[in-house]
């Protein structure tokens, strides 16, 4: 597989059909992977430091710390199959096959191993990448998402209401319809509502996500992506599939007060997050104060910091 395209600055699309946010020192490119055109924007030389990010967004949710991670690091930014300007396809909204893009992406760009920071449902395809492919991932950082390890806690159960969200966007039919129509309430409810201070979204910002989904594609690509989580790896991770699959990759794993919807309880009942302790080698969880579920936005210096310091422990 090669690289499909030169790459492009600014904001011209290379498929000519629109634009994205301009940053400065971004590189944009697609790349033909089986099955898949992907979109990747690119910034910095040096070890590769692949970007996954979480729904709705794309790459776009990375600008905050793209920077000052470039002045270190080669960093990687796809945009998940389904979103940002990488093809919607019908199928393959499974954590699979999300993986098997990633991969796809590491052997395009003839990269054998690489440090991985991932949000969300990126976070979730990063820990799949660590778990099938621990050969390929050095390091991992993980924002706001749920090791592959959960314990039942009782507790947890008075907050499902809380993502009530996650449940609508699933429905075949309706989720799309709320994803993509009228003024989108629904997708910016999901940046704005979980955050310790909404204005760390600037309106345009915002209006660069949710734009997104307006083509219907997307819209389902989405709905099928909570579909997946909610019938399959929501179960699966916790009646306990993965466990007796070590987590061997050096993984720090990042949180706020928002991990199951607002008024999370994590802040008052840390022990909802463990459960990993007999199954991962190297795992580090820490508590970022002051944060809701995007991290990045809210605090994209300490996830800078973080991140730099513990990838260059290795």
């Amino acid at each position: 597989m090669k690289p499909s395209g030169k790459f492009s600055h600014g904001t011209s699309r290379l498929d000519g059909t629109g634009s994205w946010p301009e940053l400065a020192g971004v590189r944009h490119r697609f790349l033909d992977l089986p099955g898949l055109r992907m979109h990747v924007a690119e910034a910095g030389s040096g070890p590769p430091l692949v970007l996954l990010h979480g729904f709705p967004q794309h790459w776009w949710a990375w600008r905050k710390v793209i920077p000052a991670l470039a002045a270190n690091y080669r960093v990687i930014c796809p945009d998940l199959r389904g979103a940002g300007w990488t093809e919607a396809p019908p199928d393959g909204y499974t954590s699979e096959q999300l993986v098997a893009d990633v991969v796809a992406l590491l052997d395009a760009l003839h990269l054998d191993k690489v440090n991985i920071l991932g949000y969300d449902w990126g976070g979730i395809v990063g820990f799949r990448v660590c778990l099938a492919h621990p050969e390929r991932v050095e390091r991992f950082v993980a924002l706001a998402t749920p090791h592959p390890y959960p314990e039942f806690h009782p507790r947890a159960l008075l907050y499902v209401w809380r993502i009530w969200s996650m449940f609508a966007i699933a429905i075949p039919g309706l989720g799309p319809w709320l994803l993509r129509t009228g003024r989108q309430r629904l997708p910016r409810r999901l940046m704005t509502g979980d955050t310790s201070d909404p204005s760390v979204f600037a309106p345009e910002d915002i209006d660069a996500f949710v734009s997104r989904l307006k083509d219907p594609a997307r819209a389902d690509a989405g709905s099928a992506l909570y579909r997946h989580f909610i019938l399959s790896e929501a179960k699966r991770s916790s009646t306990g599939a993965y466990r007796g699959t070590r987590l061997t990759t050096p993984t720090l794993s990042l949180y706020g007060t928002v991990l199951y919807g607002n008024n999370d309880p994590n802040r008052e009942h840390p022990e909802i997050l463990g459960g990993y302790e007999g199954d991962a080698d190297d795992f580090t969880l820490e508590h970022v104060p002051g944060t809701g579920y995007y991290i990045a936005e809210e605090q994209p210096e300490v996830v800078v910091a973080r991140t730099l310091e513990f990838l260059s422990a290795q």
